[in-house]
């Protein structure tokens, strides 16, 4: 990320690695300021951000309109809700978004194999933005890779007002090896647009994020798609050779590891 022109910091004479640091991060340091308040300029990057962030928080997932008839149809995705009827009760009631009802229960049953070696789910969470923008890339990869290890590739779908805790249901009623779903962060005042993975090896009921992965700031300035998806990949190649997720699980990483790539 390019460091902005600013006069005061041209000629502030700043040590090196202090410049170096604030080119690598979207963070607004040493962005100067006007008495005791942030500058005119910063102030209004911040409310952009900020309204960017409710934005993304608020927006409604929609299959069509995120993702082009085309994509939905190549990928034969369909959606289904968790317990929570509306955005606000999704905020309010987290607990909602980690079940889904009887009916959609039956539909992920009749629509989806079960027994798959590898089960992506994508979920709207904090961020249907983030979905909208970073799954188009991500999922074509992990499909044509796993199907490359030889994996049988489970039916992907998509969940509105859905929760981390979603795995579980996903594993008692699909019973695959390894369960990913791509899911939006919660925006900050640096991206809305950052997407997480969370994965799991068999879940079930008795799950807790103990037995759950995660690599995480999926977006423009972190984690590229392409790198995602060689990280999900690896950590799912562990899952299957171990038996298990989590904190006990240990992901021989080829490479240095980003730090946006971490356990729960």
């Amino acid at each position: 990320m390019p460091e902005k022109s600013d006069s005061n910091l041209a000629t502030a004479g700043w040590p090196e690695i202090v410049r170096q640091v604030r080119a690598r991060t979207p963070a607004r340091l040493l962005a100067g300021r006007a008495g005791a308040a942030y500058r005119t300029d910063t102030q209004l990057e911040l409310r952009e951000a900020h309204a960017a962030a409710r934005d993304a928080v608020q927006a409604e997932l929609n299959m069509q309109s995120m993702f082009g008839n085309d994509f939905c149809e190549r990928w034969r995705l369909f959606e289904v809700t968790t317990q929570a009827r509306s955005k606000e009760e999704f905020l309010l009631r987290p607990d909602l978004g980690r079940h889904f009802d009887g009916a959609t229960r039956l539909e992920i049953s009749n629509r989806c194999p079960k027994g798959c070696d590898f089960q992506v789910a994508i979920g709207d969470g904090l961020s249907a933005t983030a979905v909208a923008v970073q799954v188009p890339g991500l999922l074509p990869l992990l499909d044509q890779e796993a199907k490359h290890r030889g994996w049988r590739m489970g039916q992907p779908f998509v969940i509105r007002y859905c929760r981390v805790g979603i795995l579980n249901e996903i594993g008692d009623l699909l019973e695959p090896g390894v369960v990913v779903l791509l899911i939006g962060e919660r925006p900050g005042l640096a991206t809305a647009e950052s997407l997480s993975s969370y994965m799991a090896y068999k879940p079930d009921s008795t799950h807790t994020d103990a037995n759950r992965n995660l690599i995480s700031n999926i977006h423009a300035r972190g984690l590229s798609t392409k790198e995602a998806a060689d990280r999900i990949l690896l950590a799912a190649e562990a899952m299957r050779v171990n038996r298990l997720s989590g904190c006990n699980l240990r992901i021989e990483h080829r490479g240095p590891l980003p730090p946006s790539v971490r356990q729960l």
